[in-house]
């Protein structure tokens, strides 16, 4: 039987088991033998991360082919415009090619958001918004290359959902059979 594992991946947490450099890893938090990371989020992006012991299952999240929904809520600087909801919609060039079209829309900061450490840098004179963002590939840091590309950098990325899962309820850190 396979195992399917969410776990909500903090800030600063590499989305391996090992690292040469002594850095926060999988390892420091689940202690279940052969499951592997199905997709990566970057090291200073927090949110869902699905484990699993399923290959067939670890394809049919991580390669584009499949189509998996990626939704995201991303904390910006700025407040973005029609033209930049336009563009994230239908698809934004960057180097490595034109993204597929994202489903974005404005959102108010949930109120059962954690607090993340270290805490996102504040600037008085700049403000600040957040997004639900979904993508249905997953590029090195796509989401963060689109919201720039558009003119919003990102401040603060996490994953709330992939396809069917979602982060519901998990604290920074902990994890749940699926």
């Amino acid at each position: 039987m396979s195992r399917t594992i969410l776990f909500n991946k903090p800030h600063g947490v590499l989305s391996q088991f090992t690292d040469g450099q002594a850095r926060a890893t999988l390892s420091d938090y689940i202690d279940v033998p052969k499951v592997y990371a199905a997709g990566r989020l970057d090291r200073d992006s927090e949110g869902l991360l699905i484990l699993t012991d399923d290959g067939q299952l670890q394809a049919r999240i991580a390669h584009p082919k499949y189509k998996a929904a990626k939704t995201y809520l991303v904390q910006v600087e700025g407040e973005p415009d029609a033209a930049a909801f336009a563009q994230l919609r239908g698809g934004v060039d960057l180097k490595d090619g034109r993204t597929r079209p994202a489903k974005v829309a404005a959102v108010a900061e949930p109120d059962w958001l954690w607090q993340r450490d270290p805490p996102v840098r504040v600037r008085k004179t700049v403000p600040d918004s957040w997004l639900e963002l979904s993508i249905t590939e997953g590029r090195n840091r796509q989401v963060r290359r689109m919201c720039a590309a558009v003119g919003y950098p990102c401040l603060r990325l996490i994953r709330i959902a992939v396809g069917e899962w979602s982060l519901d309820g998990l604290e920074p850190g902990a994890w749940r059979d699926a």
